[in-house]
């Protein structure tokens, strides 16, 4: 797997309870001004992209589009999950840097 570090910072945040996963409790960490990062399974139907990306453009919290469901929910030790917010600065950063770092090895 290419994105183990960032699969890897997001357990992490999960284990330091800087995560927020499932629909409704993203968009209430959203609303909140709670969310620093949404990451969202490539996979989501288009119905929820179109959901998050309209709502985080108008909170203006970073989006990252990234991995499927699977990938998403195991690395935080969960079942699927489609939507994950992180909720703490360094955590977000941290896992932004690792997914931009490796989307730009894929594009070349």
């Amino acid at each position: 797997m290419k994105n183990d570090k960032a699969l890897s910072a997001l357990g992490m945040a999960m284990r330091a309870g800087k995560l927020a996963t499932g629909d409704e409790i993203v968009l209430k960490a959203i609303r909140a001004g709670k969310a620093k990062l949404v990451v969202l399974a490539a996979d989501a139907s288009e119905n929820t992209k179109k959901k998050f990306r309209d709502k985080c453009s108008s909170y203006q919290v970073s989006l990252k589009e990234a991995y499927d469901r699977e990938s998403l929910g195991r690395a935080i030790g969960k079942a699927e999950r489609v939507v994950i917010a992180v909720t703490d600065v360094q955590f977000a950063q941290l896992i932004a840097g690792h997914l931009s770092q490796n989307m730009e090895v894929d594009l070349t």
